[in-house]
């Protein structure tokens, strides 16, 4: 494993750890209060939270994406440097981590924070992770953040931009890391979702942006890690 990689590897495992300890802190419930009363979240309607924030980064996110698959086959100057199968690999993960969060939500039985009885709705709060066991009364679907993901989701071009653009790898997943944080702490204020939700929306996005990494390498049968530009 390249020394690059086992950074990676390293930042991966602090993540998880840092993760774990969120879950186990109690502080998903301590943060929802803070937006959250017994009538619910006075600003679950708010036209920037609603419009700007949550609907209109969708349909901007949505045209990056398309642009990007453009840029497949015909590259602005700045992508120009990239080779062709690292410009797949920036639109491609953008994709199939949306798709990976949009699957595990479809799965879960985690309701949002403005369904739960101590906010105004009917569901009782359990841990997310036991909500892949039984209902907690609610609508389900919650877990992980699907919305932070349009900004998360971008993490994948670090990967696909580190080999050849350096400087440019750096400054997109910070951008794509202060976006996905920003919406999620927009669907936080409106109370569709609590913070751990995310911050495990931000782990898979990366996750699924560094396991695929490989396929995009110009040998094919490079062990995972060792992936070269």
């Amino acid at each position: 494993m390249s020394v690059s990689n086992v950074r990676v590897a390293w930042a991966s495992a602090g993540a998880l750890a840092a993760l774990i300890a969120w879950d186990v802190s109690g502080l998903d419930l301590e943060l929802a209060h803070a937006f959250g009363t017994a009538q619910g979240f006075p600003l679950r309607e708010h036209w920037f939270l609603t419009q700007v924030m949550h609907s209109g980064a969708k349909t901007l996110a949505w045209l990056a994406i398309l642009a990007l698959c453009i840029a497949v086959t015909w590259p602005t100057r700045w992508l120009e440097a990239l080779p062709q199968r690292r410009r797949v690999q920036l639109a491609a993960t953008a994709l199939v981590a949306s798709g990976l969060v949009t699957l595990i939500k479809a799965g879960s039985h985690t309701s949002c924070p403005w369904d739960l009885h101590e906010f105004g709705g009917i569901a009782r709060h359990v841990s997310h992770w036991a909500g892949w066991l039984s209902s907690d009364g609610g609508a389900g679907r919650c877990f992980p953040a699907g919305h932070a993901t349009t900004g998360f989701a971008f993490i994948g071009g670090y990967f696909a931009l580190r080999h050849d653009i350096p400087r440019l790898a750096i400054a997109w997943l910070a951008g794509a890391l202060v976006l996905g944080l920003l919406l999620g702490g927009g669907q936080q204020m409106r109370g569709a979702h609590f913070m751990s939700h995310t911050l495990w929306t931000g782990w898979i996005c990366w996750m699924t942006a560094w396991l695929t990494d490989p396929l995009f390498a110009r040998d094919r049968g490079t062990p995972l890690g060792e992936a070269t530009a």
